[in-house]
């Protein structure tokens, strides 16, 4: 990170960032999407003047302001105004409806619920006002505006809870997960750091940016000044146009993104898809290592991976320094200030970047040991280099007549087989083994659907222990993911093939 960054890093609010990349450069662009542009200075004008209209609304420091909405300019100045009046925001994912929508307002008692109306077929407003939401308002178009004369001066401290953002929840109600402004920075400058990127860049947000990973790159942005490519929402190859436009030269999300890219890439092999891409970087979900060498072969640019989750938006990443080996097999290190504990095989956190905890004070004392590390229920291990090697999930591990048995290590070698495009395995009840091994695939286009009998050959030539070889194959269409970064949601294939 160069000087000018580091020092900016040391912000103790969002909104000093904000206020501090401005000044610095009040007239380079931050914000694109379509022909729209917004500059670093205009987005603290915008910010301040929407902080102003909020306030003469009601919104006051410490107001619970929930806000529902896409990927837009407007999000990110609404965001930005929450942080220069000192309001607590909880963002919601724009997919989510009634269930996952009525419990983050109920449990975080929002004065306030911002959505864009009719978005995509569905009208959010009516739903808001369905579940007897308080304070709705509509900020698709105009946002409040008001003089910022007005407005009380902004929060000086960093250390206070501001954010409340959701678990995506599977089988049980989502989490409230407590974050300051510290926090929220503190992940934003790893990925930064990490990432090794200058102002000459040309960033994307293809994702929600209701998720904590909106909240990082926001953060690398006014850390380094340069600007970012918005998509509302995110399909290839129709997005395409927009990535060759502006030049964008880094881009990504997750797993699931670099799939879509390397794919679009082999409907035309001899043609470059962005001629301008040198970066993909993400994080979220497992990275298979033949994924990472196929974008670096096919696509042309470097891959670096990272590990964060709601609780703790940055963990690790790769550098793009690190080598292919450690970019195909590892998450990257940590940044200075995070601590990693590897507790019989579990991942545990302790630092700036990690949460306060959750709404529920249940759930936070379960979540945190004795010496305050966050229990987080991955499997891993450190390399003698201080990597971290994700291995799988506590619920990952299928138990098979008694012997643990890691998804992500049968996941990683299908990847290798020709015919595989995607695949996720699971573990399935069985009366006599206790758990079966069911691998879930997706085809590559054009290919030959493999069967079980050459998967096994394929797994068994590649090492695979013969008692976790699958026994039983289901070839589907596309896995079941989730709207956010796309996570494979393994509860729905257990509950489709058991």
């Amino acid at each position: 990170m160069n000087g000018t960054a580091h020092a900016l890093g040391r912000s103790a609010t969002l909104w000093e960032l904000a206020r501090r990349r401005a000044a610095l450069t009040p007239d380079r662009p931050a914000l694109l999407q379509g022909d729209a542009a917004l500059t670093f200075g205009g987005l603290r004008e915008r910010a301040e003047a929407t902080a102003a209209g909020l306030y003469e609304r009601g919104v006051r420091p410490g107001t619970v302001v929930a806000w529902q909405l896409p990927t837009r300019i407007e999000t990110v100045v609404l965001s930005l105004a929450l942080a220069r009046i000192g309001a607590v925001q909880s963002p919601v994912i724009p997919f989510y409806r009634d269930r996952e929508v009525g419990f983050a307002l109920r449990a975080s008692k929002a004065a306030f619920f911002a959505v864009p109306g009719a978005w995509r077929g569905f009208d959010h407003t009516e739903m808001a006002r369905r579940l007897g939401a308080r304070g709705v308002f509509e900020a698709y178009g105009p946002l409040p505006a008001g003089d910022p004369s007005a407005l009380p001066p902004p929060p000086a401290s960093g250390t206070d809870v501001r954010w409340i953002y959701w678990t995506s929840g599977t089988t049980s109600e989502p989490k409230g997960v407590l974050h300051t402004d510290r926090s929220l920075i503190a992940g934003g400058s790893c990925l930064a750091h990490a990432l090794g990127l200058s102002a000459d860049d040309i960033g994307s947000i293809a994702f929600p940016y209701a998720h904590i990973g909106g909240a990082d790159y926001l953060v690398m942005l006014l850390l380094y000044g340069f600007p970012a490519v918005l998509f509302e929402t995110f399909a290839l190859p129709g997005a395409l146009a927009e990535y060759r436009r502006h030049g964008v030269t880094t881009a990504g999300g997750s797993t699931a993104f670099y799939s879509l890219f390397l794919a679009e890439q082999r409907k035309d092999p001899g043609r470059p898809l962005i001629p301008t891409l040198r970066l993909l970087a993400g994080g979220g979900a497992p990275k298979p290592p033949e994924l990472y060498h196929a974008v670096v072969r096919e696509l042309g640019c470097e891959l670096t991976h990272g590990y964060g989750m709601t609780e703790v938006p940055m963990i690790t990443m790769g550098s793009p320094g690190d080598g292919p080996e450690n970019l195909a097999t590892t998450e990257g290190r940590p940044p200075p200030g995070m601590e990693i504990r590897i507790v019989d095989g579990e991942v545990r956190l302790r630092g700036e970047a990690v949460c306060r905890g959750y709404l529920d004070p249940a759930q936070t004392a379960a979540a945190f040991d004795e010496d305050g590390f966050l229990i987080t229920g991955d499997l891993g291990r450190l390399t003698p280099e201080g990597r971290l090697v994700l291995t799988g999930r506590l619920k990952d591990v299928i138990i098979r007549k008694g012997e643990n048995i890691s998804a992500r290590e049968i996941e990683d070698l299908l990847h290798t087989h020709p015919a595989v495009g995607e695949a996720a395995v699971v573990g399935l009840p069985d009366a006599v083994r206790g758990e079966r091994v069911c691998a879930v695939v997706v085809p590559r286009p054009a290919a030959e659907p493999p069967t079980l009998e050459t998967l096994t050959a394929h797994l068994r030539s590649a090492g695979l222990a013969a008692h976790k070889l699958p026994e039983q194959l289901e070839t589907v269409a596309e896995l079941p993911r989730n709207e956010a970064l796309r996570k494979v949601l393994k509860y729905r294939l257990r509950e489709r093939f058991s």
